[in-house]
């Protein structure tokens, strides 16, 4: 159910200036606040989007994406230069060299 963000037109009651509350994109918009009966009107606000990265994207933004392939055994997709494709549980030497990728 989305959030919609509502504004006293008044004074504010115990919600604040402004509060959220989910409700169905089929209901009514609030005319007056649940709490204290004041006037209020709805806020046009920010949608959150979320664009998925390529593992390239990833990679070059400094992380490291594993994906498990088997028990205890995950492919390195973002893998640079000599590191390991595979990293086995309890083999250190296929873990990614986070010094290269880890600054201050």
């Amino acid at each position: 159910m989305p959030t919609y963000e509502y504004e006293h037109l008044e004074k504010s009651c115990i919600r604040g200036k402004l509060f959220e509350i989910k409700q169905s994109i089929k209901d009514e918009s609030f005319q007056k606040c649940p709490t204290c009966n004041g006037p209020v009107r709805k806020r046009i606000s920010c949608v959150g989007l979320s664009i998925q990265k390529t593992n390239t994207e990833i990679r070059d933004l400094g992380f490291t994406k594993l994906v498990k392939r088997d028990d205890g055994v995950y492919e390195n997709v973002t893998q640079r230069g000599k590191e390991s494709r595979y990293m086995e549980a309890g083999k250190p030497e296929t873990m990614p060299d986070l010094s290269k990728i880890i600054s201050d």
